[in-house]
């Protein structure tokens, strides 16, 4: 394991505190570092993460991942990057006969920090340094709330326009023709961020692509000007199964 210095990784924790402050806070805040390669990751069992149960969490420095949940063969995930905090140790509770797991996959080369007790103890000096930090976590709190209203709007068309709204609000870049997101998500991975099944988020895709509002692109996915103006539409169709208009591209 390797370390980093939190608050120069990740200056928006430093928010607020004047310039010498900062500079001892960076001296200080150390924390123990580790990278995830691409792919399935376990955290039960890993060595950088023993004995953390009292630890305020992991953040991730850089990176990406997801954390899905599947019920009695229902799948729904939750796209991390970087400024956020998890407890990849805690595990949920499943009740009486009922199948429940939870997995991990990294999309992309990723770095996390681990915010162990030494951390808490040497952050307490700046207690607006911890308040960041649980702002953090209420965020990724609310942030998973509006999914799951996500998951409630009946056309899939629609569910998938909200998302890389989300999405493009924190990762997206703006282009002539519209907002890139540039995260490599499969259609596998979209399902499980908007609830669906993989094959009927296949066809809503190809469907939003034919109208000119969402495509893939080399190095991500481009939401096109005109989704705007049409996502209320989606989101109003009250029917998951009924044709919507086709669009034309603009």
């Amino acid at each position: 394991m390797g370390a980093v210095a939190v608050i120069d990784v990740d200056p928006d924790l430093a928010e607020g505190l004047s310039p010498p402050e900062r500079e001892a806070a960076s001296r200080r805040l150390v924390a123990p570092a580790f990278e995830l390669p691409v792919g399935v990751w376990e955290p039960n069992g890993r060595p950088e993460l023993s004995g953390l149960q009292q630890a305020v969490g992991v953040l991730v420095v850089e990176g990406l991942l997801t954390r899905a949940m599947t019920l009695e063969g229902r799948t729904t995930g939750e796209l991390l990057g970087s400024g956020d905090i998890l407890r990849p140790w805690d595990v949920e509770e499943a009740p009486p006969n009922v199948t429940l797991s939870v997995t991990w996959a990294v999309h992309a080369p990723s770095r996390l920090a681990v915010l162990d007790r030494r951390f808490v103890v040497a952050a307490a000096h700046w207690p607006s340094i911890l308040e960041g930090i649980a702002q953090r976590a209420i965020s990724r709190s609310s942030a998973l709330a509006l999914q799951l209203a996500l998951g409630q709007v009946p056309r899939i068309e629609g569910r998938l326009l909200l998302l890389f709204w989300r999405l493009s609000e924190r990762w997206g870049r703006v282009t002539p023709d519209g907002i890139l997101v540039p995260l490599r998500l499969t259609h596998e991975t979209l399902a499980a961020l908007v609830a669906a099944r993989r094959p009927s988020v296949t066809s809503a895709l190809g469907r939003l692509a034919e109208g000119g509002l969402l495509e893939r692109r080399d190095g991500g996915w481009l939401l096109h000007r005109a989704a705007e103006n049409h996502l209320a539409d989606y989101l109003a169709s009250r029917e998951a199964n009924v044709a919507h208009p086709r669009i034309k591209p603009r």
